[in-house]
């Protein structure tokens, strides 16, 4: 199953997706995508909070960029000898921002090659994505670039995904249920 958990800045998306996975009551896969920065004591602190909420049985696997393979590998391991985990990947913007420098071409051959892992899933993923395009057109091309990359991501997982969910003001509305899927995919 492919799961979306999309919503504002502290809005209770991560914590939403954090409680499906422990409802799923399979081995979870937590999938960090934030880079660290050791002089940065604000993200720092962010990430902390993210940590301590997890359990401790929970593997977390650092994966900033490589996330694509990283699922690959999840869903083809060498021997396999445990039950398919739950895998919760926390945040697709993140991720995409530390990609942010690769031009129009590579960005969609990493796009693809995620797309194609997902479609191909055995292991239950749940995705954390930012909403980043409810507000003004950025100023700046990087914004605007961040922006569009995100939703077009964050669109093209929705069409596929088995169940959507929209968290915000701390309630999560199942998007799959209340709302009707576009048939194109195309951001």
């Amino acid at each position: 199953m492919i799961t979306l958990v999309t919503g504002a800045t502290r809005s209770g998306k991560s914590e939403w997706a954090e409680l499906l996975a422990k409802r799923s009551q399979k081995p979870v896969i937590y999938i960090a995508t934030a880079s660290r920065y050791a002089d940065d004591a604000e993200w720092e602190a962010r990430l902390q909070k993210h940590c301590d909420r997890r359990p401790p049985e929970w593997q977390t696997l650092e994966v900033p960029r490589e996330l694509a393979q990283s699922l690959f590998e999840i869903n083809n391991p060498v021997i396999k000898s445990e039950p398919y985990p739950y895998v919760l990947v926390d945040s697709l913007g993140t991720w995409l921002a530390n990609l942010l420098e690769l031009n129009e071409e590579a960005w969609t051959k990493i796009e693809r090659e995620l797309l194609q892992v997902i479609q191909t899933s055995q292991v239950d993923i749940t995705f954390v994505s930012e909403e980043v395009g409810w507000g003004i057109v950025p100023a700046y091309e990087l914004g605007r670039q961040f922006r569009d990359r995100l939703g077009g991501l964050s669109r093209k997982i929705g069409a596929i995904a088995d169940v959507v969910y929209l968290v915000t003001g701390g309630h999560a509305l199942n998007l799959t249920q209340l709302g009707e899927r576009l048939i194109s995919t195309s951001a």
